[in-house]
Formats: C-alpha cells, sequence, structure tokens
C-alpha cells in the first residue's frame, strides 16, 4: 500500500507544472527537427487559447509545427510548456486551426500527396490518462520522429483531466469521446491514406477498444477494411473487458500488437484501484488471449526507472530495434511464430497468440 501511495505522490508532484498552455516560438523552425501533428480534439478550449479538461460538443481542429531540439537522447521529452527553450525542450512553433471536419480532411489528403506512394500512411495516436492537450501532440511528435515513421502523423486529443486524482473523470471522457473517435477515423479514411495505424496508450487504449466495438456493432467487418493495423502500448484496460470487445469485432485487424510490462507501476496502482490483479498491459501469458490473432510484444526486460508505463516511447535501445517501421510490420505479418529473425526476441504461440519477448542483451548479440 505504501508504494501506491509513493507513486500517487510522484503522479501528484509531476502535475504541478501547468502543461495546459505553452508560447508559440516561430524563430524554433530553424533550430530543431520540425515536426506537423494533426490534431482532432473533443477538448473545450480554454482561457488561454489552448484547449483544457473540460469536454466540448464538437470537434474543433488544428496543425501544430512541433520543433524538437537538436541534441536528446531518443525517447526523451523535455516539454516546453511557460517559457520553452528550442535548444533543450519541445517547442510550438507554429499553429494552424481548421474550421471543420472537411478542412481536416483536406489537410490531411494535402499532407499525403506530399509523399510517396508507399508512404502514404497514415498514424493515429489516441494519449491516456493525465494527459494534457499538449503532452499528447509532444508524444504524438517524439514517436513520430524517433521511430522514423512513414506518412502523416495525427493525434486525437479526448478530455483527460490532466491530474493524477482524475482517473474518474478521465475513464467517463473516454466513453464521452467514442462518437469523436469514430468521426476522425471515418474523415481520415476519405483522406485517400494506403493505410491507416490506430496507436493507444494507457487508457486511451479503453478508447480504442470502444470506439471499434461501437463501429462494428453498425459495420461488421470495418475495423479490417479500414485499418492497417492496431497497436496498444501499456493498455490499461481490464483482460475481461479486452475480450468482450474483440469478440464483437468481425475480424481483428493485423498486425494486432500489443506492448506488455510485468514491471509496469502505473498499470499495478491501476490493478489495485480497479480491485483486479492484472491489467492487460502487464499480462505476460498469451494463453490468456489464446482465441484472438494478437501479438503480445513483452518489454519488460528494456524498463527502468519511473513509472515504466510508456517504455516503447522511452527505451533508446528499444526505439533502436523498432525504428525500422518495415521490419516490425514484416515481423507481424510474414512470420506471426516470430522465427523471421527481424526482431530479436523469444517467441511463444499459443493457438492463435503469439508472445514475443525483446531482450536487450539478444540486441547485443545481433
Amino acid at each position: 500500500m505504501r508504494r501506491g501511495f509513493i507513486l500517487v505522490a510522484v503522479m501528484f508532484i509531476a502535475a504541478c507544472v501547468d502543461r495546459g498552455t505553452t508560447m508559440i516560438v516561430p524563430e524554433a523552425l530553424g533550430v530543431g527537427t520540425v515536426r506537423d501533428v494533426h490534431v482532432a480534439t473533443l477538448r473545450a478550449p480554454s482561457e488561454n487559447g489552448w484547449f483544457g479538461r473540460d469536454r466540448a460538443k464538437e470537434l474543433s481542429f488544428t496543425t501544430l509545427s512541433v520543433s524538437i531540439p537538436p541534441e536528446r537522447e531518443p525517447g526523451e521529452i523535455k516539454a516546453g510548456f511557460a517559457d520553452p527553450d528550442p535548444q533543450r525542450e519541445f517547442t510550438v512553433a507554429a499553429r494552424d486551426d481548421l474550421s471543420s471536419n472537411a478542412a481536416f480532411t483536406n489537410r490531411i489528403s494535402a499532407a499525403l500527396r506530399q509523399v510517396t506512394p508507399q508512404e502514404r500512411e497514415i498514424t493515429l495516436f489516441v494519449h491516456g490518462y493525465n494527459n494534457s492537450f499538449l503532452d499528447g501532440v509532444y508524444r504524438m511528435a517524439q514517436l513520430y520522429h524517433d521511430l522514423d515513421l512513414p506518412g502523416v502523423p495525427v493525434h486525437y486529443s479526448w478530455p483527460s483531466a490532466a491530474n493524477p486524482l482524475g482517473y474518474t473523470y478521465d475513464r467517463d471522457s473516454v466513453l464521452f469521446a467514442r462518437d469523436g473517435l469514430e468521426q476522425v477515423l471515418r474523415d481520415l479514411r476519405n483522406a485517400g491514406a494506403r493505410r491507416i495505424i490506430l496507436v493507444g496508450h494507457s487508457l486511451g487504449t479503453m478508447l480504442v477498444m470502444e470506439t471499434l466495438r461501437q463501429i462494428e456493432i453498425r459495420e461488421p467487418g470495418w475495423a479490417d477494411r479500414a485499418l492497417g493495423g492496431v497497436i496498444l502500448i501499456s493498455p490499461d484496460l481490464d483482460v475481461d473487458l479486452f475480450e468482450t470487445q474483440a469478440r464483437r469485432i468481425a475480424t481483428l485487424p493485423e498486425p494486432f500488437a500489443i506492448f506488455v510490462n510485468a514491471r509496469d507501476r502505473a498499470l499495478a496502482l491501476s490493478a489495485r484501484l480497479n480491485g483486479q490483479g492484472k491489467r492487460l498491459g502487464n499480462l505476460t501469458d498469451p494463453e490468456a488471449l489464446a482465441e484472438f490473432p494478437v501479438t503480445l510484444v513483452d518489454v519488460t526486460a528494456f524498463a527502468e526507472g519511473g513509472l515504466q508505463h510508456f517504455t516503447l516511447g522511452n527505451s533508446p535501445v528499444l526505439i533502436q530495434i523498432l525504428g525500422q517501421s518495415a521490419e516490425l510490420d514484416a515481423a507481424f505479418q510474414r512470420d506471426r511464430a516470430g522465427r523471421s529473425g527481424l526482431l530479436p526476441g523469444t517467441a511463444i504461440t499459443v493457438q492463435n497468440a503469439t508472445q514475443l519477448i525483446l531482450s536487450p542483451q539478444l540486441v547485443l548479440q545481433n
């Protein structure tokens, strides 16, 4: 119990910084590497001009040019808020708001036309619990940059309270935000992408699964037709609930990857709060999901320090492995047993599910 109080205290201290507002620094366009992040949000605008914790009745759209500092370790995010320093911190260098769904779809279409046909992909990132609007934007920019993702990065920002004591509010917001995410997915499909990869983190994975479930009830087979893959990172999701959601989906998109970490302290605390022993994100037994064509990617060996709740994005070694997105894609689609050798690790297959246990030691040997 003491460990739980310590975790809450650490999260509370982190929340003392106002992560909901920042200055726009045009000079940052010439400092670091600039990544444009296209954002759809159901957060209501705040008095400071940014988007806060309150829920909006309609979606808002914007494009933010994020300057990533020139000298940093892969996985490192020093976020600039009140007075950002683009030499050291992620900084918003430009902002361009859009007026409608149609304008948003047209902008994504234009961005797709600027890349080669083979790279006309969209990665849609859905943030997790206790995230401000800017937290999610910076994380999307970091993943897109460090993993060298192809195509166009899009972020769906649902109205999290951005407060470690706002867990109940966040869970309600997840349910509130389902229709908005469905609309965004449909708009993105109309934008002309070769494929869409849907990525959820933490509590955002519940939003991903709930939204896919509700679309499937109306249009069976939609997820498999519309999506080129789903990635759940450290899912703060009840295992029984996930099974119910997955069974309602006619065919799960492939690849369907679930990144798990047995040392995830945030999920351990969530499990206690929810009266459960496990969450999907710290599940390491593929037999529990044997009926589903999913891949459990166990990154426990890469977890170091802190809450260990975003190991995929924070570990430089793991980022090095996953940075070749074509190889990751081939590993999932060509050889579900993991024998392709593209990802160094131990593979265990139980019926339809595969567990891939990644190891830093195996990386060093290759």
